[in-house]
């Protein structure tokens, strides 16, 4: 809003405080329904009248008290404006360390992005021994993953020695197999060759020794295929027994590494090492700007205290007022708008007194005097009255 517009505003403010005023002044005592002569009513009359002085006048305190201060405050803001020109630059350096600083602590202040203090609390109890941890947490993840991988090759590897074992085995069942029906083959050929010898008297010679060559070639092939696949299987079955202990050897180490990395984990209360060094980082800047922070909050209080001691000097009576005025300090129109404000408040308090003083408590006043003076055989009785009223106003 600017001042051309703050400024109607207030005038149309004063209007209607004026009109206000005005319906004020309409407030009348009527006393046509009242029975003088009932002592009852007569004596709730007075006591009306009594207890509008009363508020009128503990109104008036309250309104003189508020009074006094904003009359004060533009007696300082006349010494303030008042100042020669060496001791107004001190003032207006010392008004504009404030701003500055004021500015800066806002903005921490506005800063969304804070980490929790019990998170920042929790880094900085073990801030000695973070980066050690993150190395820690570091080496357990990077070997955790090795170790993982070993596992897998180890499985893979038993996986394929299961394999070749149950093949061999396939081989050693195919060739006992080959072997019972090679044998079957040589004695059918032999009983087959009898019958030819001995029943059709046919020279069976070298079948004989075809039958014996070739069972001869057969079962040394099967024996020797046989005898390489026992000695292949002894070796898978001891590489499978072997894998087995390494296996379980890796698997004791990865338990204990995954151990270790739930223990650093909850340490530290992170999901990992890139977690662990993020907030390391942001705790490190963190602390700077808390640092930063702390030394604003100090070099602000050290020149508050200077504006303070520049506005006693010149009999400033409150100086504290000006901590959160010190744009008025540098700006002249934010200094006439606080005047006119004090001004405006101070016209409006002295018509409240007024007010209380001259129309309420006054009239009341004139009406109790008036009573006195028109039934003088009860003034006995209503001078009685002001004076209890005063004793325990008093009191």
């Amino acid at each position: 809003m600017g001042f051309w517009a703050k400024l109607w505003k207030r005038i149309r403010r004063d209007y209607e405080e004026e009109y206000e005023f005005e319906a004020w002044n309409e407030v009348v005592y009527d006393r046509d329904d009242v029975k003088i002569h009932d002592k009852e009513q007569r004596q709730d009359y007075v006591k009306s009248c009594l207890e509008q002085i009363g508020e009128a006048t503990r109104e008036i305190e309250s309104l003189q008290f508020e009074y006094n201060v904003v009359t004060s405050s533009l007696k300082d803001m006349e010494e303030i404006e008042a100042l020669p020109e060496e001791e107004r630059q001190q003032l207006n350096e010392a008004a504009r360390r404030i701003e500055k600083l004021e500015s800066e602590r806002s903005g921490y202040l506005k800063r969304t992005e804070r980490m929790s203090e019990t998170q920042y609390h929790k880094l900085e109890s073990l801030s000695e021994e973070i980066q050690e941890g993150y190395v820690k947490l570091k080496e357990a993840e990077d070997y955790h993953t090795l170790v993982k991988a070993d596992m897998k090759k180890l499985g893979n590897e038993k996986e394929a020695y299961l394999f070749r074992k149950h093949e061999l085995q396939r081989l050693m069942e195919d060739l006992r197999s080959m072997m019972i029906i090679c044998i079957t083959a040589v004695v059918l050929c032999i009983v087959l060759l009898l019958i030819l010898q001995f029943g059709f008297k046919m020279n069976t010679q070298i079948g004989y020794i075809l039958t014996a060559a070739s069972a001869a070639v057969v079962i040394f092939i099967v024996f020797i295929r046989y005898n390489d696949s026992v000695r292949e299987l002894k070796r898978v079955e001891k590489s499978i027994n072997k894998i087995i202990l390494l296996h379980n050897t890796v698997k004791i180490r990865y338990i204990n590494n995954t151990n270790l990395l739930e223990y650093l984990r909850v340490k530290y209360a992170v999901s990992g090492a890139k977690e662990l060094d993020r907030l390391w980082k942001q705790y490190r800047e963190e602390k700077e700007e808390r640092e930063i922070f702390r030394k604003t909050e100090k070099e602000l209080d050290a020149s508050e205290q200077e504006l303070l001691r520049i506005l006693r000097r010149y009999q400033v009576k409150d100086g504290a007022a000006w901590l959160h005025q010190t744009k008025a300090l540098l700006d002249k129109k934010e200094m006439v708008e606080i005047r006119h404000d004090l001004i405006i408040r101070r016209q409006s308090l002295r018509r409240r007194m007024d007010y209380n003083n001259e129309v309420v408590a006054h009239n009341a006043q004139e009406e109790i005097k008036d009573l006195v003076e028109k039934y003088p055989q009860y003034a006995g009785e209503i001078l009685k009255l002001v004076a209890v009223y005063e004793k325990e106003f008093s009191g």
